[in-house]
């Protein structure tokens, strides 16, 4: 079918109209068709777009739960892994405390 419209999340096939937007049945995303996927962007502090993989700065000391101490401003993160469509949208492991979920507000590009 020249006329199927592939889903942007999962580039599925198997896509239907519902009212004014288009709906994916594999991995139920939904989106209006012809506006840009400005949602899967994972903007920093400085609002420069995040891709998976990037080394990233914390630009402020943020407390950790169960923690005595907290990540300190400066602290180098590399190797994240995005998840857009949460709200801690950044997955990655930093020295000292494990692996964690991070938000890009408070850290910058390296």
């Amino acid at each position: 079918m020249p006329d199927t419209i592939l889903c942007p999340k999962c580039q599925s096939e198997f896509t239907y109209e519902q009212d004014d937007k288009m709906v994916c049945s594999q991995c139920f995303h939904e989106w209006i068709p012809g506006e840009t996927a400005d949602e899967d962007k994972v903007i920093d502090a400085n609002g420069n777009e995040l891709q998976n993989g990037d080394t990233v700065v914390v630009v402020k000391d943020l407390p950790v739960k169960g923690f005595p101490k907290s990540i300190k401003a400066g602290t180098k993160v590399k190797n994240v892994r995005l998840r857009p469509d949460s709200d801690h949208n950044l997955d990655c492991k930093v020295d000292g405390f494990g692996a964690m979920a991070l938000k890009s507000e408070f850290v910058k590009k390296a």
